[in-house]
C-alpha cells in the first residue's frame, strides 16, 4: 500500500478495506479488527500490515497490534525493536508511550509483541488485556490485530471473543482443506456475527480474471493526448 499505492495488490486492499467497513451495519462501528489463519505461513501478517495501511490512507487514525506473542513478525518487517511492547506494557514495565512508534505512512501506528511471555494465552485472556483493547478504541478509528494462527493455540480465539470481528486468512495451494473449514465450523459456532469472511490469499488473480487488468490499466495509467477532428482530447 505505501510503496505501489496504484498497483493491482493495493487496488484488492482497497476492496477489502471497503467490505470490511460495511461488513457490519450497527450503531456502533467495527473497530477491533482480528486477522488469523488455520496453520502458520498463510500471509496473515502481510494482510494485517497492508489493510491497516489503507485504513490509513483516508485519513482514518490506525493502529497496528501485533498479538502474536510466540512468533511476532510485524517488528521485523517495520525494523523495528521487538521490544519494549504489548506484553511490557500488560506487565506494567513500559508506558504507552513507549510502546507506539509512528510509521512512515501518514496516521499508521504500530505497537509490537514486546517481551515474549512465558504465557501467552493467560495474559491475552486477562483483564489487562480487556483495559487496554478498550482504551486503544477510544484512541484509534481502527485497531489491526494480527495474531497466531487459530488451530495451532488457543490465542486467537481468546482475541476473537474480545474484538468486533475476525477475518481468516486463507493461503492458495498450501492451506489443507480440512484444517481450512474445522476453522470456519469453530469461528461460526462460537459468534457468526463476529466472523467478517475470508481472505484468499496468493493465488493467481491475473491468469483467472484477466479481464481486471485490462480494465485496471485503463482507468488509471496517465492520460495520453490524442487528436480527434483537429481538437486536442
Amino acid at each position: 500500500m505505501a510503496s505501489k499505492p496504484k498497483s493491482p495488490p493495493s487496488e484488492a486492499f482497497k476492496a477489502l478495506r471497503t467490505r470490511v467497513q460495511y461488513s457490519k451495519l450497527e450503531e456502533t462501528p467495527i473497530k477491533t479488527i482480528l486477522l488469523t489463519s488455520s496453520v502458520p505461513s498463510e500471509g496473515k501478517t502481510t494482510i494485517s500490515i497492508n489493510l491497516a495501511g489503507s485504513l490509513a490512507q483516508m485519513n482514518k487514525k490506525v493502529l497496528l497490534l501485533d498479538c502474536d506473542l510466540r512468533k511476532p513478525r510485524v517488528h521485523t518487517v517495520f525494523e523495528y525493536d521487538r521490544y519494549p511492547g504489548l506484553s511490557d506494557y500488560l506487565f506494567s514495565n513500559a508506558s504507552l508511550e513507549e510502546i507506539t512508534r509512528k510509521s512512515k505512512v501518514e496516521n499508521l501506528f504500530v505497537i509490537t509483541s514486546g517481551t515474549i511471555p512465558p504465557n501467552p494465552s493467560e495474559l491475552l485472556g486477562s483483564k489487562q488485556m480487556m483495559d487496554f483493547l478498550n482504551l486503544m478504541k477510544s484512541k484509534y478509528d481502527f485497531v489491526i490485530i494480527d495474531s497466531p494462527p487459530f488451530i495451532s493455540v488457543t490465542d486467537a480465539e481468546i482475541l476473537f471473543r474480545i474484538t468486533d470481528g475476525t477475518i481468516l486468512v486463507l493461503k492458495a495451494g498450501k492451506t489443507p482443506s480440512e484444517a481450512f473449514y474445522r476453522t470456519c465450523e469453530k469461528l461460526s459456532s462460537m459468534n457468526p456475527h463476529n466472523f467478517l469472511g475470508v481472505v484468499f490469499n496468493n493465488f493467481s488473480f491475473k491468469s483467472s480474471y484477466g479481464y481486471y487488468y485490462n480494465y485496471y490499466y485503463y482507468y488509471t495509467k496517465p492520460d495520453e493526448k490524442a487528436v480527434s477532428n483537429g481538437v486536442k482530447i
